[in-house]
């Protein structure tokens, strides 16, 4: 349902798939449900998957941030939707291209199995579930042609792990289809994201589509008319007018020497929060940043006295992501070759495309999403408060500050874009 609030952060992530008019190959690698670990406890596989998804967020972020779409632009998405997204196709893949998901996904096949990765899935989205719906909301649908007729069992394991809601849908009527879809991802976004889908190939026989909303209220709330017009620095010789908020307040800062960075953190009235992370060097930071530096920040972090300024801004990004998952190794699923026979052995499957997008909203309120980490103590005098103003290029995460999990990642290189 629609709320007036006015910090909002969502995403949705869409998995196409549709027909391959080849033979799909046949490939030796043996289906990824090895037995030895069948017995593991679901806190270990848990534990696992948690992990993994850790590195997928860092390792996607790099993929994208080197892609020539994106040089120079703000880069915004959910690395929780879309690992759902791909977690949830890997149900109904096979040999070879179950185990190129499995790996892109950082999933060891040796230790998990697809029943392992399933119940994982299932306690982190019942966990942001269970949190009031202001706050989050996080699962999956598919939208299934008439005429298609999937695996019961693939059906059963999305709505058991995945929360999934089903729909059918004619395909062959393409701007119904694409209406009913982007219709649903906009009641599950709060209207953020309306027009996921631009055009149905004839061919479709089934979207799968994950989505996450996330809002959250600061715990220390700007004051409005503290606001006021300030330049952004976009690049040495580019700037540009933005509402800068402004706050005097003890905050937990961390000042991370090895990569000449200050991390500011900015909780929200839950267990998230936002790290805003104001490097020397951009491409340092992005080169540098995984999970570890998260978990130190978060521990090592230290409140003082600040004067802090950050920009109110909207940005909305999209992404196709076929190229970039092709160089993370997921490369059978869009071609010939792929075997998606656990959704259906009537007919050869490929992934047609896949697509993301995501909207950040932030202002005096909050915003939406989670981050956690505070930055930055300098050995200045105690009578002098310091100053940090994210004034120029910023990356931001929203991460759980219990779990680690990071729902959100990004750059903000334009807060006007």
């Amino acid at each position: 349902m629609m709320r007036a609030a006015l910090g909002i952060w969502l995403l949705s992530a869409v998995v196409c798939v549709g027909r391959s008019h080849h033979h799909v190959g046949h490939g030796q690698v043996e289906d990824q449900a090895g037995q030895e670990t069948a017995s593991n406890p679901v806190a270990s596989s848990l534990s696992l998957v948690t992990s993994a998804n850790k590195e997928f967020t860092y390792s996607l972020y790099r993929k994208l941030a080197a892609h020539a779409d994106v040089q120079g632009k703000n880069i915004f998405y959910s690395p929780r939707s879309v690992s759902v997204a791909l977690a949830a196709l890997s149900v109904g893949a096979r040999e070879e291209t179950h185990q190129q998901l499995f790996s892109g996904l950082g999933f060891n096949s040796s230790l998990l199995t697809q029943e392992n990765v399933n119940e994982a899935f299932r306690t982190i989205l019942e966990r942001s579930n269970k949190l009031s719906q202001e706050d989050t909301s996080e699962g999956t649908a598919v939208f299934i042609d008439g005429k298609f007729k999937p695996h019961p069992e693939f059906l059963d394991a999305l709505k058991q792990s995945y929360f999934s809601e089903g729909f059918n849908v004619d395909f062959t009527k393409t701007t119904d289809s694409a209406n009913t879809i982007n219709g649903y991802v906009a009641e599950k976004t709060n209207g953020k994201i309306d027009k996921l889908v631009e055009n149905v190939d004839p061919n479709t026989v089934m979207y799968l589509i994950s989505y996450i909303y996330f809002k959250g209220k600061w715990q220390t709330p700007f004051e409005p008319k503290l606001t006021k017009e300030e330049e952004f620095t976009v690049a040495e010789n580019t700037k540009v007018p933005v509402q800068m908020m402004n706050m005097e307040e003890d905050v937990d800062v961390y000042y991370d020497q090895a990569i000449n960075t200050s991390v500011l953190h900015l909780p929200f009235n839950s267990s998230y929060s936002m790290l805003l992370m104001l490097p020397g060097d951009m491409a340092e930071l992005e080169n540098a940043i995984c999970p570890g530096h998260i978990t130190k920040w978060l521990k090592w972090m230290r409140s003082r006295r600040y004067d802090i300024y950050v920009p109110k801004f909207s940005i909305k990004t999209s992404y196709k992501l076929n190229d970039v998952l092709n160089q993370m190794g997921m490369t059978d699923m869009f071609s010939d070759r792929a075997n998606l026979s656990g959704i259906s052995e009537g007919q050869k499957l490929a992934v047609s495309e896949v697509v993301h997008q995501a909207t950040l909203d932030v202002d005096e309120a909050g915003a939406t999403a989670s981050a956690a980490t505070g930055i930055g103590i300098t050995l200045l005098s105690f009578r002098h408060i310091p100053v940090l103003k994210f004034n120029r290029p910023f990356m931001v995460v929203i991460t759980d500050r219990i779990t680690g999990d990071t729902l959100f990642i990004g750059k903000i290189m334009n807060p006007n874009e």
